[in-house]
């Protein structure tokens, strides 16, 4: 089944966790610290209201640097072409910062599936923009996520792994509401290590260009 399909059919939980779950990954671009979103997670497994954590999570990466991605980061990255390696790592920072400031203040309705699927495209963009392999077969992310997949660069190929199989553990009656959250979360967060590493060594090759 493909990413299109399995977002179709996810109930309100499973669109949530999803959805949290591609910005969870997402927030080394933002420079945020891995417990970022916990609370966020906290709220979803009771059940409760996630407003609070939401708020404290966006100031948390207000500042200088918050304002420069929101105000600042689509111009730039025009400017700076896809080739510049600063451009592509401030695009894939917006698309990330967008994510969060459009999470819904209630996890429920249309506005959630909106949400949840503009989050799984933007995951899988910043994730393309950010994957140091050539661009492979030249579909879009919407050819992706629909199932065509061949020639796929292997950071985009593990993050569409990650967003079906998420998908897939809340789907599954079987595992209980709080086990397949559990895994879901787990399943998120070795995606975020993975990208934190990539973020990393992207770093410091600008810092050896820096010192050319």
């Amino acid at each position: 089944m493909s990413l299109v399909e399995l977002i179709a059919q996810a109930d309100e939980r499973g669109l949530a966790a999803s959805g949290l779950a591609c910005l969870d990954r997402c927030v080394p671009v933002l420079g945020g610290d891995d417990d970022l979103l916990r609370p966020l997670w906290t709220r979803l497994a009771e059940g409760g209201d996630w407003g609070g954590p939401l708020a404290e999570a966006r100031a948390a990466l207000d500042g200088a640097s918050g304002e420069r991605v929101r105000g600042g980061g689509a111009q730039g990255s025009a400017q700076g072409g896809a080739a510049s390696r600063e451009a592509a790592a401030l695009e894939a920072a917006v698309l990330a910062r967008r994510m969060l400031d459009a999470v819904p203040g209630f996890y429920g309705g249309a506005e959630l599936r909106e949400w949840a699927d503009a989050c799984s495209v933007a995951a899988l963009q910043v994730h393309r923009l950010l994957d140091t392999a050539p661009p492979g077969g030249g579909r879009s992310v919407t050819a992706r996520r629909e199932g065509r997949t061949d020639g796929m660069t292997p950071l985009v190929a593990a993050e569409l792994r990650r967003q079906v199989r998420i998908l897939e553990l809340l789907g599954n009656k079987g595992a209980g509401p709080a086990g397949g959250l559990r895994q879901a979360l787990d399943v998120s967060m070795e995606g975020r290590r993975v990208l934190r590493a990539v973020v990393s060594r992207r770093a410091r090759g600008r810092g050896q260009d820096q010192q050319v």
